[in-house]
């Protein structure tokens, strides 16, 4: 009965193994794993990007020191967005009137949540707050769960628009 109840169980876990190995082999086919080394710019861009770690170090470094909701002190470093965004090419400065005043940047994360920011709180000729899309916290890059990347919005009094674990950036028209 035990050798029985052995050989059973070795099958089990045998076949779970399997079943392990085939779901993280096919998990890219079905779009179950996603890359999480980039993050893509695109909509209403001249030039739709693909931003990894390495292309932000070409960016001037930013950094802004925040309380976390325990009290906790951290200092984060990063880009401002508004310079990945005229990377792109989307409308800023003296073409941002118009029409294009109806522009809004969609940020979304891993887990679908979702925040809009208006092109005028991005562009400098408009106000002078920044956004920053950040990488690193305390001198370490972002934990896992916050990044690789993360927006910090220091004139924002609560963090809801602070999107942790950035996949998109897309610019677009608001429609009525």
């Amino acid at each position: 009965m035990f050798l029985n109840i052995y050989r059973i169980l070795m099958r089990e876990v045998k076949n779970s193994t399997l079943l392990f190995l085939g779901l993280l082999f096919c998990a890219p086919l079905f779009g179950l794993a996603q890359n999480t080394t980039s993050i893509n710019i695109s909509g209403e861009v001249l030039i739709p990007l693909t931003l990894t770690m390495k292309d932000l170090s070409s960016y001037k470094a930013l950094t802004y020191t925040a309380k976390d909701k325990d009290g906790k002190e951290h200092e984060y470093k990063g880009v401002a967005l508004v310079e990945v965004l005229e990377k792109a090419g989307v409308t800023l400065g003296g073409k941002l009137r118009g029409e294009n005043l109806t522009k809004v940047v969609l940020v979304q994360a891993a887990d679908g949540y979702e925040a809009v920011y208006s092109l005028p709180e991005l562009d400098p000729e408009f106000t002078s707050n920044t956004v920053l899309l950040v990488a690193e916290k305390d001198g370490a890059p972002l934990a896992t769960g916050e990044g690789p990347f993360r927006l910090v919005v220091p004139q924002d009094k609560k963090q809801a628009r602070w999107v942790r674990e950035i996949r998109s950036i897309k610019v677009v028209f608001v429609k009525n």
